[in-house]
C-alpha cells in the first residue's frame, strides 16, 4: 500500500499552481509551497515565493516533492549513530523501493559566502544497519549553487538501491551496480525472494535471473506491485 504521506503529498499536485511546482510535506496535512533548489540528502533548500530561501533537515520534514519525483525522510544508521536521510522513490507499493544518489541532486547554498559541503558517509553494513547485510558503501553527496534556468551541479555516483516492505524487518539495501560478483548476485536474489513473496512466477524468474541490474530490480518490484494492490 502507497504510505499515507507520500500519497497526501501526490494529490497536492493537483493543487500547486504557477511556478511553484514544489511542496514540503512538514507533517500530515501540513505542506509548503516554493521552488526545491537542491538536495545533499541530509538537507533540502527551498526558495519561497518571496524568494527568501529556507533550508530543512530530513529529521524534520517527512517527504518532499520536487519536479515530480518524492523524497521521503528515513532513519539510517551512519558511524553507529542513528540519523535520517531522504530517499528517493522508485516504486510504492506492496513493496517500496527507493534509490540515495545516481542524478544531480545539488544544494543551493542558502548564503552566497556559505562553503560548499560534501558530506561522505557509509551506509549499511553489519547489524543495525540496513538488515546487516554486511560491507558498507560510502557515497559522495555534492552540493552547489543551482536556479531553475541556470544549473551547477554535481553528479553523486551511481545510486544506491533500497528495498522495503512492512512487517519482513528493516530496509535493506540492494547491492545493484555494474559487474556485481555472483555472491552479491545471489544477495539481491535472495532479498528479492524474501520480500515479493507469494508470486510462484515472479519467483521463478527472479530464480532464473543470474545477473541483476537496476532496471531488472525495478521491473520485478513493479511487477509485484501490480499484482498486490
Amino acid at each position: 500500500m502507497i504510505r499515507p504521506f507520500a500519497l497526501s503529498l501526490l494529490l497536492t499536485l493537483a493543487f500547486l499552481t504557477g511556478h511553484a511546482q514544489d511542496a514540503i510535506t512538514i507533517s500530515a496535512g501540513n505542506f509548503i509551497r516554493g521552488t526545491i533548489q537542491g538536495t545533499d540528502y541530509a538537507t533540502v533548500v527551498m526558495k519561497n515565493d518571496d524568494e527568501s530561501i529556507t533550508q530543512y533537515k530530513a529529521k524534520d520534514i517527512q517527504e518532499f516533492l520536487w519536479n515530480g519525483d518524492i523524497f521521503v525522510s528515513k532513519p539510517i544508521v551512519i558511524k553507529k549513530k542513528m540519523e535520517f536521510r531522504f530517499f528517493k522513490v522508485v516504486e510504492l507499493g506492496a513493496v517500496n523501493l527507493y534509490t540515495i544518489g545516481g542524478g544531480k541532486s545539488n544544494t543551493a547554498d542558502a548564503e552566497p559566502k556559505r562553503a560548499r559541503v560534501r558530506p561522505s558517509f557509509g551506509i549499511g553494513g553489519g547489524t543495525g544497519g540496513f538488515g546487516g547485510m554486511g560491507g558498507g558503501v560510502g557515497i559522495t553527496l555534492g552540493g552547489g549553487g543551482r536556479n531553475r534556468q541556470e544549473t551547477q551541479s554535481t553528479q553523486s555516483g551511481p545510486a544506491t538501491y533500497f528495498i522495503e516492505k512492512f512487517g519482513t524487518g528493516p530496509i535493506q539495501e540492494l547491492p545493484v551496480e555494474a559487474g556485481n560478483s555472483d555472491s552479491k548476485n545471489q544477495l539481491i536474489r535472495n532479498v528479492l525472494l524474501q520480500k515479493l513473496t507469494n508470486d510462484e512466477d515472479l519467483a521463478e524468474r527472479i530464480k532464473a535471473t543470474e545477473s541483476f541490474d537496476a532496471k531488472l530490480v525495478r521491473a520485478f518490484v513493479a511487477a509485484y506491485n501490480g499484482m498486490h494492490k
